[in-house]
């Protein structure tokens, strides 16, 4: 890991820049995309701010393996964007990120958003769902039989879709509602389904076992 390295006036004031956009991006794209400002100049606690929280990650946390490609790398490119990504739980993720330079052409600090696409595919089934059409006997639209892990995932990402909302973002008695629904549909009694829903919805096993008394 490389050291820290003092900061200049000009960097600094680059860096609390940068800070403010993450700010207002955080609040315009709330609540499905994190905005992310890394310190390349201090990459052990390269973290600087955070906002809309999805990776479950701290301020002062350590550089990533693009920010420490810039900080080995000057002609790295500025803008990578739109790049597959993963966060830790396994939602899918689309990302970009965007090196900034100080005078002396030294990659200062990055400023890197990463969009929840859970919502967006809910919403994606929600309407195809919506404007499906049946030829003769109508059946049901859709099938969990056999029900696994992705199932579930899709049926709690439909969910916050009729909601206008997201998995993570749900309410105490929307997750109560939520798990009732998934208990009729018989989802509960997959092979670790409770760890799956409490990963999606980002809390505890013991909350989600709650929610299903």
């Amino acid at each position: 890991m490389p050291k820290t390295i003092r900061k200049t006036p000009e960097q600094k004031l680059l860096l609390e820049q940068l800070k403010t956009v993450a700010e207002g991006l955080g609040q315009t794209l709330a609540p499905f995309c994190e905005v992310v400002v890394h310190d390349l100049l201090d990459p052990r606690h390269a973290i600087a701010a955070i906002h809309n929280n999805l990776s479950g990650r701290e301020p002062g946390g350590p550089a990533t393996e693009l920010g420490l490609a810039r900080i080995g790398d000057p002609d790295y490119p500025a803008v990578l964007a739109n790049y597959a990504n993963r966060f830790a739980d396994g939602r899918q993720a689309k990302s970009t990120s965007i090196g900034v330079k100080d005078s002396t052409g030294r990659y200062v600090a990055a400023l890197c958003i990463n969009v929840d696409l859970t919502m967006f595919h809910g919403l994606q089934s929600v309407l195809e769902q919506f404007g499906r059409v049946a030829g003769g006997a109508a059946g049901p639209l859709e099938s969990l039989d056999p029900v696994g892990a992705d199932g579930i995932r899709r049926r709690i990402d439909q969910y916050a879709a009729r909601l206008s909302s997201t998995p993570r973002a749900l309410k105490a008695d929307e997750r109560r509602a939520l798990i009732a629904e998934l208990r009729e549909a018989g989802c509960l009694d997959v092979r670790r389904a409770m760890e799956i829903i409490a990963q999606h919805l980002g809390v505890s096993r013991a909350t989600v076992y709650g929610y299903a008394k």
